[in-house]
């Protein structure tokens, strides 16, 4: 499956590693992850990590992306990870590398590189970095292995979800032999300040139902500006205090912000991704998201998801 991917690596002298913008466990985990496999078996190479800050994940190591000027771009290999569309991507100079390849396990929305691997089977990018490592016989180191590991437990819900096989649990054997520490990576994922306590109570309170029982939350950016938290903080991560709920399958998390509204869309039982690419976005079939121009195009949203719900 990794072939092509493996041969242009070898190839490439310098190999740019991209992810989706304002990323998250997996987007940091896999890129993180890949840039130290390649370094560990390919140290006569180039590799860098580019894109936006990492934000709620800077607790990662290695986090901080690397400073790449324009002309390395040329001869170039730019490897795109845990991106479904072109213009999700972080730092668009991937445009400008001589081959581009792209690593994800969203559902297929677009052609964005010229060799891809998209198997939406995987529960996370980084199940699909270790695979692919895995699969190529590459050797991983620790930094690797905490980074995929981190990836694979944001994106798979702790192992929760629905794309958790048991090819993730070999898979997170594999990386856990590497003497990664898992106290002190779900230390720093889940260890919360009284702050953020008292910030998810205040949007635990936030929770409306529509009349199939669809549970949103719709945050103005009136209301944004009076909290002492940035966007992402709210919008991905205010929409699990609606997981969980007894009698609610279906619930979604509404942020106004500058550019629009955004929308983190999830189920327990429903493909919902239909409602998301409806409005312009993509992800899981269970997870996805989007953003909409204004509240009018959110609730038409809630409405779609509303009557899904009372349609099965």
């Amino acid at each position: 499956m990794f072939e092509q991917i493996l041969q242009l690596i070898r190839e490439h002298d310098r190999i740019m590693i991209h992810r989706h913008s304002s990323p998250d466990g997996d987007a940091l985990g896999s890129q993180i992850g890949l840039k130290h496999i390649l370094r560990e078996n390919f140290p006569e190479k180039e590799i860098y990590a580019v894109g936006d800050e990492a934000g709620r994940y800077s607790f990662m190591a290695d986090s901080v992306m690397d400073e790449v000027a324009d002309e390395l771009y040329s001869d170039a290999l730019a490897i795109i990870l845990d991106t479904s569309a072109s213009r999700l991507i972080s730092d668009d100079r991937y445009a400008m590398a001589k081959t581009t390849a792209r690593i994800d396990h969203h559902l297929f929305s677009e052609t964005i590189a010229s060799a891809e691997v998209v198997d939406s089977s995987f529960e996370s990018c980084c199940g699909l970095i270790a695979a692919f490592a895995q699969e190529s016989g590459l050797r991983f180191n620790p930094l690797a292995a905490r980074s995929l590991y981190t990836g694979m437990v944001t994106d798979s819900g702790r192992f929760r979800y629905d794309a958790t096989t048991a090819r993730t649990f070999r898979l997170a054997a594999v990386l856990m032999e590497q003497g990664i520490d898992l106290n002190e990576i779900y230390r720093e994922l889940y260890a919360s300040d009284y702050e953020q306590m008292k910030l998810r109570a205040r949007f635990v309170l936030k929770v409306q139902f529509t009349p199939h029982n669809v549970a949103y939350i719709y945050t103005t950016r009136e209301e944004m500006a009076q909290l002492a938290t940035d966007t992402f903080s709210v919008s991905r991560g205010m929409v699990g205090v609606m997981a969980d709920m007894k009698g609610v399958d279906i619930w979604v998390n509404f942020t106004e912000t500058e550019k629009g509204v955004l929308c983190e869309l999830r189920s327990s039982r429903y493909n919902i991704n239909p409602v998301a690419v409806k409005y312009g976005g993509g992800g899981h079939a269970k997870a996805s998201g989007a953003t909409v121009p204004d509240r009018a195009a959110a609730m038409a949203m809630l409405t779609d998801l509303d009557e899904m719900a009372g349609n099965n």
